[in-house]
Order: C-alpha cells, then sequence, then structure tokens
C-alpha cells in the first residue's frame, strides 16, 4: 500500500504541462492497457504518471476531403466507427476494428499503440505505413512532422523529449485492406499482420507488423508487384506467388508463434490482403 501512496498522477490542461511533467520523468498515461501489464511482464509500475485524455484537440478525428488528422488519444474504437465506409481508409479502420478485444478498444489509444517501446504487435502500424501517414510531435524544439518510417526508425530518440500529439494521413489512397492473424493461445496479439494500399499513381505499398521485432514496408514485394501488368496482379494467387519469392523476413520468436511460423504465413496474407483489396476497387 505505501509503494501506491507514493506515485503520482499529474492530470495534464495542456500539451505544454504535459511536457514538462515528461521532463521530470514522468511516464505517458493515455489508455493505459499496456502501461498497467507491467507487473505481469516483471516490470514496476512508474514512480509518476501524466494523464494527457484532458488535453483540447487530443480525442478528436478530422476528416477532410484531402486529409485525416487524428489525435493521439483517440481510441481505436472511435477511430474504427469514424472511419468506418470512407474509401481509401479501409485498412485503417479494419486494423482499429480488429486489434485486442471490445474492452481493450474502447480505451487504448492510437498514439499508445504507436508509441510503446518494444512492442512488435501494434495493429494500427502496418496500414499507417500503407497510407505513408504521419506523426506530429510537439517537443523542446516545438512541433515537427515526421514520417511514419522514420518515426519508427527513431522512435526511443524522437519521444525522449517530445510527445506525439496526432496522425496525419493524405488522401492520396484509392483503396486498401488489411488482415489479421490471430492465434487463440497468444491471447489479444496477432501472428502477423499485412495491410496494402492502392496510391492513387496505381502503386500498391505493402507493410508488414508482428513478424519483425519493428513494422516495415515489404519492399521487395512492392518492387515485384509494380512489374505486373496494370502494377498489380489480376488475380490473389499471383500475389502468393509473388510474396513466396519475396519473403525476406528475418522473423522473431514470441509467446503468439515461432518466427518460422510467422514467415511462412506471410504469402497467404498477401494472397487474402490481396484479393480484399481487388474486391474493394471492383465494388467501386
Amino acid at each position: 500500500m505505501s509503494e501506491h501512496l507514493q506515485r503520482s498522477l499529474t492530470v495534464a490542461g495542456s500539451i505544454e504541462e504535459a511536457l514538462a511533467a515528461r521532463r521530470q520523468g514522468a511516464a505517458i498515461l493515455a489508455g493505459g492497457t499496456w502501461l498497467m501489464r507491467n507487473p505481469r511482464r516483471g516490470h514496476a509500475l512508474p514512480d509518476a504518471l501524466v494523464s494527457l485524455h484532458k488535453i483540447a484537440g487530443l480525442t478528436s478525428i478530422h476528416i477532410e476531403t484531402d486529409r485525416v488528422t487524428i489525435g493521439a488519444a483517440v481510441t481505436h474504437d472511435a477511430l474504427a466507427r469514424s472511419l468506418a465506409g470512407i474509401g481509401g481508409l479501409e485498412a485503417l479502420a479494419e486494423a482499429a476494428s480488429g486489434a485486442a478485444n471490445p474492452a481493450i478498444r474502447r480505451v487504448a489509444t492510437i498514439g499508445g499503440n504507436l508509441c510503446t517501446q518494444d512492442f512488435a504487435a501494434a495493429d494500427l502500424l502496418p496500414p499507417l505505413l500503407a497510407l505513408a501517414a504521419e506523426v506530429e510531435l510537439y517537443g523542446n524544439q516545438g512541433t515537427m512532422r515526421v514520417p511514419m518510417v522514420s518515426f519508427l526508425t527513431d522512435l526511443k530518440r524522437l519521444l525522449a523529449d517530445a510527445i506525439l500529439v496526432r496522425v496525419i494521413i493524405n488522401r492520396d489512397s484509392a483503396a486498401t485492406a488489411h488482415v489479421r492473424l490471430p492465434l487463440r493461445r497468444a491471447g489479444d496479439y496477432p501472428v502477423a499482420l499485412v495491410s496494402m494500399a492502392r496510391r492513387l499513381d496505381g502503386r500498391i505499398l505493402v507493410a508488414v507488423g508482428s513478424v519483425e521485432h519493428v513494422a516495415r514496408h515489404w519492399l521487395s514485394l512492392e518492387h515485384a508487384l509494380a512489374t505486373e501488368p496494370g502494377g498489380s496482379p489480376a488475380e490473389p494467387e499471383r500475389a502468393y506467388t509473388l510474396a513466396t519469392g519475396c519473403n525476406d523476413f528475418q522473423a522473431r520468436d514470441g509467446m503468439e508463434a515461432d518466427g518460422w511460423y510467422r514467415r511462412q504465413v506471410l504469402p497467404a496474407l498477401a494472397r487474402r490482403c490481396m484479393a480484399a483489396l481487388l474486391k474493394t476497387e471492383a465494388t467501386r
């Protein structure tokens, strides 16, 4: 009990106040779904926390004709409901609606999903990579926007003195798709995730999560798809064949699956994702 009483919680009223608490060593508290599991992972809870839920704008979603702006404290459930039925954002809506379980989706935030370090199975990362999203950070030097790829590459350094405040997606994808492979014994975590986005220029971007330690573009498959007539295969089975030949992942072992299995299922997931993408395009 005494250990609990020694902890402190700051409910920040502004991003500047949250950053000040962060400089004093406080950990960010958004949905708390990962943080509250610290004891189960053998880690102590932080002595000081700063909550973001009172900061204006962080729970807002703005959908415009050319872009979508998502506050860092938007929950998966709110994101899924807001994006449902919007062309070009199908993958992100699917990922948000299928992550974890309903109870988690009601409280887990997009900011927490992106900023949790050493969490390889973040559901929202593959669609955001495929959509070429950017993150907006607020830190000691003010506001800066960073492409999602660069953010993931340098996440620990960027978050050392900054807070993620929103995600920006330019609406330059014609159609997108997302598939998730769960495993019952793994609980809420996916074995593998694949997202695809057909850009307005015809290119298909592909991103994979939960296979390696950090989500990334499947560049070799993107290049292979670009050589197909029309920039993509006419049938999903062709995507399976191309993915089999482009499977260059160094997959991780984890509690939900061994690395060899994650790698082995990727061609089938690429086929499923391509089938979903082609189906979406056929209904337009």
